[in-house]
């Protein structure tokens, strides 16, 4: 399937749904944070679609906004969505968890909440997978983050 067919076949998943880029390996699409887990689950769920893997999540820091970038796959028929999320309170970043959709979502879900601050509502653990658990020096993959070390030189 073409990006271009996908794009028609998921455009009224949800409200809000926005198409950023139809060329190259990635349809690319944004949606509102609210859609997350009903669009997730659609395009798992439709047998025309059938994206069923998640091959990657990503925290990622807009300046202005959070946000959570996915990269999901059909691996029935080979098409891939790229589905960007943006968070605009920086300083309460909350999205639901699809750990429960796609279950590879787990560990990155736990990433993103250490390196960027962001919360995933319902996940069952979200501790510190890099940095000690007792960690209270900010959020290091954010742009607004000063290292304490960085500034001692």
């Amino acid at each position: 399937m073409t990006n271009s067919e996908l794009k028609n076949k998921i455009e009224n998943f949800v409200e809000g749904i926005a198409f950023t880029n139809e060329e190259g390996d990635f349809l690319s699409v944004e949606i509102p944070k609210e859609n997350l887990r009903d669009f997730m689950q659609k395009i798992r769920d439709n047998e025309e679609i059938a994206c069923d893997y998640l091959f990657a999540l990503t925290g990622i820091d807009f300046g202005k906004e959070l946000g959570v970038v996915y990269h999901i796959e059909s691996t029935k028929y080979r098409h891939m969505i790229q589905l960007t999320v943006k968070i605009e309170n920086r300083d309460n970043a909350e999205i639901d968890t699809i750990h429960d959709i796609f279950p590879a979502a787990y560990y990155n879900e736990m990433e993103a909440h250490e390196m960027f601050g962001i919360k995933f509502k319902n996940h069952p653990n979200l501790k510190h997978l890099f940095l000690p658990e007792d960690w209270d020096k900010g959020y290091p993959m954010r742009k607004d983050y000063e290292d304490i070390n960085m500034l001692i030189r």
